[in-house]
């Protein structure tokens, strides 16, 4: 127990759904809190995010309670004792009171208990091991308080056991660090990350993935994933090298341009050199179709830019688009060597698309019917052709300009047609 109080930085525990839930668990011999992350975040003054709910209710007590009060109540882990509360739309997870009795990585068998100390010793931070009640007070059993004023990541009690329990916690460590933490990583939590790092090939590559996304994201992924190299922990990961400056100067460039922090433009940074990289990449940690389309386009021949012609970038800009456009611009600026986050150069490619659209390309297919072409895939070559000469012509409008381009793709054509 402790006498902190957090009714200041956390406004949310006497209104809103959570002080509902609260209300709704507390009393007739049983007790809720609020654990772990919405608690660290509050004492670190950040916006609490997910808020997790811990009680000595077992389920079938929540979920009575939860219909009572006509409270949508879904048993969505209830073997491991969760249910989820949705209140005005919004979900509350809570979790009786447990403890392990073996562990199989995430597949603990569990004993529902009524004992607050032994449930945050088997959470994994300290700082995530914290509980605070419906009065606002903190209750601190694992010394989460002096490494939260810290912003120290510790692991609770043995760390080598904390990881054997669940191997994603290596993931995990780093990347609470990168978010949390303040100066290099524990020292104990980082020798025993590099001794269970092995541990890491039996993960999923979803679990994987979801962790090393949030960690680039994160205020300090630069160095958390040096550390991580320096571990031996990253290259496995992404079956490949890993590039810590250009993703240090990739973060650079972000903030030079007051960008929002992009986890695949930084995974790009990290571990792409070639478009086979990101191929690989991709694969390895299960990306969505949408997030590996776009780490490919970025490694799809980046290095063009490194002579910094505008005439080409204004070529690219009007085949990929504004946004892959500028997120393989800013793959080639974090690649260009000497981490020149101050470039003006780089910095009038990467804002092109703010000064200049692409026009649309204004030939028409009745152009070269016109020019007695018939319908049919000659058509589409011929169109093909047309336009690749009105970019090569820095995309003329005037007239005479677009009839001499027509001519001559309809001349081409006629003399070479495409079978």
């Amino acid at each position: 127990m402790s006498d902190v109080r957090l009714l200041d930085h956390a406004p949310w525990l006497t209104s809103g759904g959570t002080a509902r839930v609260l209300q709704l668990l507390n009393g007739n011999g049983e007790e809720a809190r609020v654990v772990g992350g919405a608690v660290r975040n509050a004492l670190l003054k950040l916006p609490p995010g997910d808020i997790d709910i811990a009680t000595t209710a077992l389920p079938d007590e929540v979920m009575r309670r939860a219909r009572s009060a006509g409270i949508k109540a879904v048993p969505t882990g209830i073997d491991h004792g969760t249910v989820t509360l949705v209140i005005d739309g919004r979900p509350y997870e809570v979790t009786t009171l447990r403890e392990d009795t073996e562990t199989f990585g995430r597949k603990a068998r569990v004993a529902f208990g009524r004992d607050w100390v032994r449930d945050a010793e088997r959470r994994d931070f300290t700082m995530n091991g914290l509980s605070v009640d419906a009065e606002g007070v903190v209750h601190d059993h694992v010394g989460g308080l002096d490494d939260a004023a810290a912003r120290r990541v510790r692991f609770i009690g043995d760390p080598d056991q904390r990881i054997a329990e669940d191997y994603l916690r290596v993931l995990r460590f780093f990347r609470i660090h990168a978010a949390f933490g303040a100066g290099e990583p524990d020292r104990e939590g980082y020798l025993a990350c590099i001794r269970g790092r092995a541990g890491l090939a039996s993960l999923s590559a979803e679990r994987v993935r979801m962790e090393m996304l949030k960690l680039l994201v994160a205020h300090g992924a630069g160095p958390a994933s040096a550390a991580m190299v320096e571990g031996g922990l990253l290259q496995p990961l992404a079956g490949g090298v890993a590039y810590t400056g250009p993703l240090a100067t990739m973060i650079a460039i972000e903030r030079e341009l007051a960008l929002a922090p992009d986890a695949i433009r930084r995974l790009a940074a990290l571990t792409v050199a070639v478009t086979e990289d990101a191929r690989r990449v991709a694969a390895r940690l299960r990306l969505s179709n949408a997030e590996a389309k776009a780490l490919d386009s970025m490694g799809h021949r980046w290095w063009r830019f490194a002579n910094k012609d505008e005439a080409n970038a204004r070529r690219l800009l009007y085949r990929l688009g504004a946004e892959r456009y500028r997120d393989r611009v800013l793959l080639a600026w974090a690649r260009s060597g000497g981490g020149d986050v101050a470039s003006a150069r780089w910095r009038e490619l990467a804002e092109l698309p703010q000064r200049w659209s692409p026009p649309k390309f204004p030939l028409k297919a009745a152009d070269f019917i016109a020019r007695g072409l018939a319908e049919g895939p000659a058509l589409g070559h011929v169109l093909t052709l047309a336009e690749d000469a009105w970019l090569a012509a820095d995309f003329p409008l005037e007239a005479a300009a677009l009839a001499t381009i027509a001519d001559q793709a309809a001349a081409r054509a006629n003399r070479d047609p495409k079978p």
